[in-house]
């Protein structure tokens, strides 16, 4: 099924190169191209963008101390970080001639204005890329969670979210190299399999709102276009009772 309007989630690690950290000009080059071809072939395209290149607490063994910095203040930092990462896909996009807008939760001068679901799909009908920054706006909520959410509101008919894996496993194919590969599966699956592809928050939300997600390698070339014109790459869930694993 070729789908009209997309909303891709690129990782910030997607970004990052191989460090993973700030950002590679090779990278940023990349997701230009991937982007530019899926523009260029017709299709309306949103973008959210996460912060794991630019600032990351949530980790296992994390030296942070809570008491000097609380949860939701560390959100807020990875909010504005993704709005870094906002300006940087902006900024690439524009040095290819394809005109693109940053939406954030709240108007920020001289950066972005406030999102509103008919701003934005205004935007996308006017050939427009809008890159959505600032994840939800409220701390405690993933960018995985951000992009569901305006996927829903901006009316999208899949959300694409690129990673550093090549679809969903049934263990982390980095510490389980057996792990065998899903090609399909619903979000009632992800749940209950507890897959950390994405949060459980986001599952819900693109089950109960009938919102498709596709996982796959944002490293492959062509793999974005071919996924939205339908092909099988990487992982689909869906909402239903049909799954397969390769």
């Amino acid at each position: 099924m070729v789908r009209s309007r997309v909303l891709v989630k690129l990782s910030g690690e997607a970004l990052g190169g191989t460090g993973g950290s700030g950002i590679d000009a090779d990278s940023l080059r990349h997701v230009r191209s991937e982007l530019a071809e899926l523009v260029r072939s017709d299709f309306q395209v949103a973008v959210v963008v996460g912060a794991g290149n630019v600032f990351r607490v949530r980790l296992v063994g994390s030296s942070v101390d809570v008491e000097l910095l609380p949860l939701v203040t560390a959100d807020h930092m990875g909010m504005l970080g993704t709005v870094m990462n906002a300006l940087a896909v902006q900024s690439a996009l524009g040095s290819c001639g394809i005109p693109a807008s940053i939406l954030t939760p709240a108007p920020l001068p001289g950066v972005g204005g406030g999102f509103s679901a008919e701003r934005g799909r205004a935007m996308l009908e006017n050939g427009r890329v809008v890159i959505c920054g600032g994840g939800t706006g409220s701390p405690l909520f993933s960018t995985d969670t951000a992009a569901c959410l305006r996927a829903i509101e901006l009316e999208a008919d899949l959300v694409i979210k690129g990673t550093l894996t090549d679809g969903v496993y049934e263990a982390d194919p980095r510490t389980h190299p057996h792990a065998r590969k899903f090609d399909r599966l619903t979000f009632d699956e992800v749940l209950q399999r507890e897959l950390k592809i994405i949060d459980h928050t986001a599952a819900v939300l693109c089950r109960d709102h009938g919102m498709p997600m596709c996982v796959y390698d944002i490293r492959e070339s062509g793999a974005l276009l071919r996924i939205a014109r339908g092909g099988l790459v990487g992982t689909l869930m869906a909402a239903g009772t049909a799954s397969g694993r390769r």
